[in-house]
C-alpha cells in the first residue's frame, strides 16, 4: 500500500481516480480548493499544500482549469513534491496539444514540459475528450433554437472512468515518461454527436454547420486532437447518453 495524492480529487476524473485507488487499499489524499483535511489552491501553494505532500509516494495530478492558472498551479505542486521527496508524478493531458495552437492546450502542453524537467520520476497520459466534457457542450449549445456546430470538425469522446482506471494503474506502476494515448471507441462528426444527444434528451433543435477561421480551427479540422490508432476505448458516446438519459 503506497500513499497516493490526487488533485483535483472531487472532479469529473478525480473522484473515479480516488474511488479506484482506495478500492485497490492505497491510502488517498484529496486535494482541492475545498476538500478537508487537504483544502489547498493551487495555485497559491504555501505551508498547506507542503503539508498535504508531506509522506507522499505519488501524485495523480488532475486538477486543472481553462480559465488559466495551470502553469502557476503546476509549478507550485512541482515545487512542494521536490521539497517532500516524491518519487512519481502522473499527469492527465489531452490529445494534440503539441498540434493544435488552442490556449488551453498550450497551457497544457506547458505543464507537461514542467513536469518532465522537473527531476521527478513522471508519467504523462494524453488522452481524448471525455463524454461528459462533450454532453456539457452540447447542453450548452442546445439552450437557444438552433446549434450551431464548427464546420467539419470530428470529436473522439472517451468514457471518464475508462480513464480513471488507467491513470490509475500508472500510479500503481513506476515512472513511465510520455505513455501511449488513448482515445475514444468511435471517431464522429460532431453533427451526429449533437444529433445523438438531442435523440437521447428527448430535444428538438435546428443543427447548423458553420466553418470558422483561425490556426486552433484548422487545427481541429485537421484531426490533431484524434487519436484514431488509439481507439481503445469501449463505451460509445450512445451508451453513454444511455445511461444518462434513461
Amino acid at each position: 500500500m503506497t500513499t497516493i495524492l490526487v488533485t483535483g480529487g472531487t472532479g469529473t476524473l478525480g473522484r473515479h481516480v480516488v474511488e479506484r485507488l482506495r478500492a485497490d487499499g492505497h491510502e488517498v489524499r484529496v486535494l482541492s480548493r475545498h476538500a478537508r483535511p487537504y483544502a489547498v489552491d493551487l495555485r497559491e501553494g504555501g505551508s498547506a499544500l507542503d503539508a498535504a505532500v508531506t509522506g507522499v509516494d505519488t501524485i495523480v495530478h488532475c486538477a486543472t482549469s481553462p480559465r488559466g492558472g495551470d502553469e502557476r498551479a503546476s509549478r507550485n505542486l512541482i515545487e512542494a513534491a521536490q521539497r517532500a521527496g516524491v518519487g512519481h508524478l502522473v499527469y492527465i493531458s489531452i490529445v494534440g496539444v503539441d498540434r493544435v495552437p488552442f490556449g488551453y492546450y498550450k497551457s497544457k502542453l506547458a505543464v507537461e514540459r514542467l513536469i518532465e524537467g522537473s527531476g521527478i520520476g513522471w508519467t504523462v497520459l494524453r488522452t481524448t475528450q471525455f463524454h461528459d466534457l462533450v454532453l456539457t457542450v452540447l447542453q450548452g449549445l442546445a439552450k437557444v433554437p438552433v446549434i450551431v456546430l464548427p464546420a467539419r470538425v470530428k470529436d473522439q469522446p472517451i468514457d471518464v472512468t475508462e480513464v480513471a482506471d488507467r491513470l490509475a494503474d500508472l500510479a500503481e506502476g513506476e515512472p513511465a515518461g510520455r505513455v501511449d494515448d488513448m482515445g475514444g471507441p468511435e471517431v464522429r462528426t460532431f453533427e451526429s454527436l449533437a444529433r445523438a444527444y438531442l435523440k437521447a434528451a428527448g430535444r428538438r433543435r435546428a443543427v447548423v454547420k458553420v466553418p470558422l477561421r483561425g490556426a486552433a480551427y484548422e487545427g481541429f479540422r485537421a484531426g490533431g486532437h484524434l487519436a484514431p490508432e488509439r481507439a481503445v476505448g469501449k463505451r460509445t458516446f450512445d451508451e453513454y447518453l444511455a445511461t444518462r438519459f434513461r
